[in-house]
């Protein structure tokens, strides 16, 4: 019987316990639960964006009477400097994105008053692209913050890609290559339309886990742009987006520079050189590159009067490319400063823009800086190189096709032949010319 009361007494004072820790944990939790949201409504209240009044309005307007009216501030060529281009196409181009752009196009808010003109958006844009600055050094004077100026940036790259990346970042027309040939036949190299090399853009936020594929040399993460300029320092390829541990060569495996040739997409081309037929368009590079059919290296070490000649030839005409980097960069500082940006899709977006402006600005005052004229070359048939405009470039794409031209393109016996066959053309013309040179000096010394 006591046995059986102290049982029941165990029983009952265990079950007091249990709801007595029942009520202490919902109570502490329920405590724990106020005390978090308290908190967390503390913390949403102390981050409330603060807003700045920046008389968007005043800015606009002071924009407009320093540079577009009729009787502006600034002359044309401080704009011209500020702006990397003249103020016709920077109005040409703040038109189209203005009218095909949802972002750039100015709109009125809930309260009827306006927002950012489409001319402070692309300003701000096209500042941040020249000068490779921070987001926020155009708060000031075109009065949009931080954010704002950075939506515009990614909105302004996306529409110059998406408007005009098809007519400035296009393949060669036959028209086009018939005047890159041309040009290249007048300054000693028959066939030779462009030059091709790789720049190096510096990553400075590259993630973590990425800088070992990225980085080589000075042990900074880089990003390669593989492109092909011409004479007039247009950009005709451009291939970005290999990690900086890959060189030149490797770069190349990866590039589809070659690929219209390849799928015979590209314009049948006939040249000679030295009275000996080609049909395959080369370029210039640097030693690095294999020695492959469309490439034509310097020659490390000329020995004799010859080599010599073609190796300075050489090396001059191959600055083509190298020049088309310095001028981009020169022109966008984002370019050539290290690129602060986390997202490797958005960097591209940004490089790619940049060399579409490139071409624009190169359109736009190509007759400014020719130094040769091109009509000359155009209208008459007196040069050895044509482009084929009855070949037809809808080959069907088959496996034997495709690896037929590749081996055409690997061949270094081509590579040779061609070689050599420049070498005796360029020296030839070069004789050709003092001696052209020597008469008409006899003959002036006759007459004085």
């Amino acid at each position: 019987m006591a046995s059986s009361s102290h049982n029941l007494f165990e029983g009952s004072d265990d079950d007091t316990c249990d709801d007595y820790f029942d009520q202490y944990f919902d109570q502490t939790f329920k405590n724990f639960t106020i005390d978090y949201a308290n908190e967390e409504e503390e913390r949403k209240k102390r981050k409330k964006r603060v807003y700045i009044e920046r008389n968007r309005e005043e800015g606009d307007l002071r924009f407009w009477k320093d540079y577009f009216c009729n009787t502006p501030t600034y002359p044309q060529n401080l704009f011209r400097r500020r702006f990397r281009m003249n103020k016709p196409l920077f109005m040409h181009i703040v038109d189209r994105l203005s009218n095909e752009v949802h972002f750039i196009r100015q709109k009125k808010d809930s309260l009827g008053r306006l927002s950012l003109s489409p001319l402070q958006k692309c300003s701000a844009a096209i500042c941040l692209l020249a000068y490779g600055s921070a987001a926020d050094t155009v708060d000031e004077y075109l009065r949009l913050g931080e954010t704002t100026a950075r939506s515009c940036l990614e909105h302004f790259v996306e529409g110059i890609i998406n408007l005009f990346g098809d007519e400035y970042l296009r393949r060669p027309t036959p028209d086009d290559l018939q005047r890159l040939l041309d040009i290249g036949e007048h300054r000693g190299f028959p066939g030779m339309i462009v030059s091709i090399d790789c720049m190096h853009w510096e990553w400075k936020n590259c993630p973590t886990a990425w800088k070992g594929q990225y980085s080589r040399g000075s042990g900074k993460p880089t990003i390669v742009l593989e492109a092909v300029a011409s004479y007039d320092l247009w950009i005709w390829h451009a291939f970005f987006g290999p990690p900086g541990t890959l060189n030149d060569i490797n770069v190349l495996d990866r590039s589809p520079v070659f690929d219209d040739i390849i799928n015979g997409q590209a314009p049948q081309v006939t040249y000679y050189v030295n009275g000996r037929e080609y049909n395959l368009a080369y370029y210039l590079t640097d030693g690095i590159y294999p020695k492959l059919a469309t490439f034509i290296q310097s020659i490390p070490m000329p020995q004799g009067p010859k080599a010599v000649l073609f190796a300075q030839r050489q090396e001059a005409v191959r600055k083509d490319v190298e020049r088309a980097f310095g001028v981009l960069q020169a022109r966008f500082a984002i370019v050539k400063n290290p690129v602060l940006f986390w997202d490797k899709i958005k960097i591209g977006k940004i490089m790619r823009a940049c060399i579409i402006f490139h071409n624009m600005i190169v359109e736009n005052e190509r007759d400014g800086y020719t130094l040769s004229d091109v009509s000359e070359f155009q209208g008459e048939d007196t040069g050895n190189s044509h482009v084929d405009l009855t070949y037809s470039t809808n080959i069907p794409t088959n496996i034997a096709n495709m690896m037929g031209v590749r081996t055409k393109i690997r061949d270094r016996q081509i590579h040779q032949q061609l070689k050599a066959d420049l070498v005796e053309h360029i020296y030839g013309v070069n004789l050709n010319v003092m001696k052209t040179t020597t008469e008409l000096q006899f003959f002036f010394n006759i007459l004085v």
